[in-house]
């Protein structure tokens, strides 16, 4: 027994610490008479219990208004605290890419919002793009080790094709710009695009893979529900680069209504 013991005492945890990432794309509140049943009146307390439930270290958001990150932030006061900026004039108009983080167990290093566009630096439409698009860009160092990572919440334009591809070239300049230490970096968001499509071959080329396809436990899930009408797809990613992932999961279960949103929540459990 106590040979037993010593052995063990130099054997390391398989994984030491576990982190959990969570991106969802909300459905913005623009839509209460087209979204009928499914609005978000009717979804909302089932989104505050899937983050409770779920307990994320980090959560992105896509397409949420102001009005629907008050009511999160409202019940998540001594948990969460939020970054992010309004797409439409860099302060609170318009979708929002924001990232809730726990300040109990990461701290925010900086923060940066970039338009995907020709012009990243200041509110504007790229390329063929149908509307603003934005990145939110977070640096997070972890508080039990010290460990930094870099996460990225975005959202790419449903119309435009080129858009698509060159925001994925942007993607990968401002994290270039940002990371210079070379820190693990998440990349997590609704990409418009299916896994086969050559938007993200440069992605690939850097290194990035999709976290469902290297975890130790995954689903293939389908994460487009279309609130039950739409065609099942996946447009739901996250991608790591650096990062050892332990779990994808994909977030189906209503949380009290039949869809908390047109999409589900992808979540990744993973350590550094």
């Amino acid at each position: 027994m106590l040979l037993l013991l010593v052995c063990n005492a130099f054997l390391p945890p398989l994984y030491a610490q576990q982190y959990k990432v969570i991106s969802f794309n909300i459905r913005s509140n623009n839509y209460p008479h087209a979204d009928g049943v499914n609005c978000w009146n009717n979804r909302k307390d089932a989104v505050i219990k899937m983050i409770r439930n779920e307990d994320p270290m980090v959560f992105g958001l896509q397409e949420a208004l102001l009005d629907q990150l008050t009511f999160i932030d409202n019940n998540f006061i001594r948990k969460y605290r939020r970054i992010g900026v309004g797409r439409d004039n860099g302060i609170s108009r318009g979708e929002h890419l924001a990232i809730y983080y726990d300040y109990n167990k990461v701290d925010l290093v900086f923060q940066k919002t970039r338009w995907l566009s020709e012009r990243p630096q200041q509110f504007s439409i790229g390329w063929d793009a149908a509307c603003m698009r934005t990145v939110t860009i977070a640096r997070f160092r972890i508080k039990e080790t010290g460990k930094e990572f870099l996460y990225l919440n975005t959202h790419l334009d449903h119309v435009g094709k080129v858009a698509r591809e060159e925001s994925i070239k942007l993607l990968l300049k401002l994290i270039d710009q940002y990371n210079s230490d070379g820190i693990p970096v998440i990349l997590g968001g609704d990409f418009n695009a299916t896994i086969d499509d050559d938007i993200f071959n440069p992605l690939i080329s850097a290194n990035f893979v999709s976290a469902r396809f290297i975890a130790k436990r995954r689903d293939y899930s389908y994460t487009y529900n279309g609130f039950g009408n739409g065609k099942p797809a996946i447009f739901d990613y996250i991608f790591v680069k650096n990062i050892q992932v332990i779990r994808f999961k994909t977030l189906v279960k209503g949380y009290g209504v039949p869809y908390i949103s047109d999409h589900y929540p992808i979540e990744i459990i993973f350590s550094l």
